[in-house]
């Protein structure tokens, strides 16, 4: 059975409105029997890429939006993050160096590896329509015993 559906929510691009990002994707993953560590996964990627997009996509802009849309299909759940804020390029980002101690590593620059290690897609596109960055998580959904 092939099963689609898609949800949506638009909030501005501040730092109050994550946790608003993170109830979302908790409220979605909830109506379909997401899995505990799936849900994590997602909510520490779309919270990870919002920071990234209020901290820098509209550094030195008026505040703008942020269009956050989640679908899931009978294997796999889709997040878009749209913004109109700065162009980003993912491979220009520095890498973090996860090899050196805690006490060595500079404060953030963890964001974009984590949302790479959770995922198990990425995609970031600018067109006129926005910056957008869709993410993919296989799943298998929890069943009734």
């Amino acid at each position: 059975m092939q099963m689609s559906e898609r949800f949506q929510i638009t909030r501005a691009a501040e730092l109050a409105s994550l946790s608003v990002f993170r109830q979302f994707i908790s409220d979605c993953c909830a109506k379909f029997r997401v899995p505990d560590g799936t849900v994590f996964e997602l909510k520490l990627a779309v919270d990870e890429a919002c920071t990234n997009i209020i901290e820098h996509g509209y550094k030195g802009m008026d505040p703008g939006s942020i269009i956050l849309s989640f679908r899931i299909e009978s294997d796999r759940i889709l997040v878009q993050i749209t913004d109109f804020g700065h162009v980003f390029e993912p491979a220009e980002a520095p890498k973090p160096d996860i090899e050196a101690a805690l006490e060595d590593r500079p404060l953030g620059g963890m964001g974009l590896f984590l949302i790479y290690k959770t995922m198990d897609n990425i995609d970031y596109q600018t067109s006129e329509d926005g910056n957008i960055l869709t993410f993919t998580k296989y799943i298998k959904r929890e069943t009734n015993p």
